[in-house]
């Protein structure tokens, strides 16, 4: 399957610049089913709406300002790596199912669609939240479900490609989404490519004061989700997932790290792109990451403590000369053949 190139990897340095989507009417499209009232009727906290299938186990809004966000998000990384949808050496002509697990709004999946990369492949996206349009390619399906569930509904060794992208601080046990994914993948051919973001800021060029706000802000988050959360749903898996990946019997296994600038202080016209669009996608973003792992799931404070928090955080990412990124991982592995030894 061709690929475009990727972009620069981790390894290369980010040089600071010192001056300073879609809808088709395509007959391909179709309508999805209608779900019961109960499962839309959303529960509301401080003015966010949160997913009422399995109410909590996910501590982050669904809402319209959300799915916006999910959406922008997927944008931005659509122009960063140059509309590459998948990273796994699939064969475009045998590839027949594709799992997208958290497929939030169903972005990813439509887009995989509509580009015909692989053109006999049934793209089908699960999530806890029926957030999905209403018109969706013929082959294109959403359901309702829960990734940690002990079935997932499907024949064993059925699928080709699992993608899971941003599920950090959503799962108890992302190796046990590792592991489980080995049964539902076809032996031999099926992949899984995890695409998760470190979200510990990082500097080259010590331009990241000790005390930046937006850090201590991402420090606390990651330790409400770690340690306050009931149960806990770490964030910080990033750098775990190729180690848990090789650790759990899949073979090929390959990881690309790639920079993400936090701001628009990059001198290359596209990362400086990227980085504005990324430090947009964070200040929308930071309301809805904020209220309840701070608030009364997590390290429980008031909503006057956390709008006041807030604020410093926010003033954080307009400092442009903060030339900070975070690192985004994409992590994939191929499960071998019944004859294939594992490693």
């Amino acid at each position: 399957m061709a690929k475009p190139p990727l972009p620069p990897s981790a390894d290369s340095p980010i040089t600071a610049d010192s001056d300073k989507v879609s809808s088709s009417s395509d007959e391909r499209y179709k309508d999805t089913q209608t779900l019961p009232l109960s499962l839309t009727k959303y529960p509301v906290h401080w003015g966010r709406t949160y997913h009422r299938y399995r109410e909590g186990a996910y501590p982050y809004p669904n809402d319209e300002d959300e799915r916006n966000r999910l959406d922008y998000q997927h944008a931005i990384l659509n122009h960063y790596f140059d509309n590459r949808l998948v990273f796994a050496d699939l064969d475009p002509e045998t590839t027949q199912e594709v799992l997208d697990i958290g497929t939030g709004t169903g972005l990813w999946c439509i887009e995989l669609s509509d580009s015909n990369l692989l053109p006999n492949a049934q793209i089908t996206g699960i999530d806890l939240s029926p957030i999905q349009p209403e018109m969706v390619p013929e082959n294109v399906h959403f359901e309702l479900q829960d990734c940690t569930d002990v079935y997932w509904g499907r024949p064993h060794g059925s699928i080709d490609l699992i993608h899971c992208r941003f599920m950090a601080g959503s799962l108890e046990s992302y190796k046990s989404l590792i592991r489980k994914a080995r049964t539902y993948l076809k032996p031999g051919t099926g992949w899984l490519e995890l695409h998760e973001m470190n979200t510990q800021p990082a500097c080259d060029d010590g331009t990241m004061p000790e005390t930046w706000k937006f850090a201590e802000w991402e420090a606390k988050l990651a330790e409400a989700s770690s340690k306050f959360l009931q149960p806990p749903r770490p964030i910080h898996v990033a750098e775990d997932l190729k180690q848990w990946m090789t650790s759990a019997g899949y073979v090929d296994v390959v990881e690309h790290r790639f920079k993400l600038p936090l701001s628009d202080w990059p001198k290359d016209p596209k990362m400086k792109k990227v980085g504005e669009c990324n430090n947009l996608n964070w200040l929308h973003g930071l309301a809805g990451f904020s209220y309840k792992l701070f608030g009364s799931d997590g390290l429980g404070w008031s909503r006057n403590e956390i709008e006041a928090m807030m604020v410093d955080v926010r003033r954080a990412l307009a400092q442009k000369s903060v030339h900070a990124y975070m690192f985004y991982h994409v992590v994939m592995g191929r499960l071998p053949a019944k004859n294939e030894r594992y490693r």
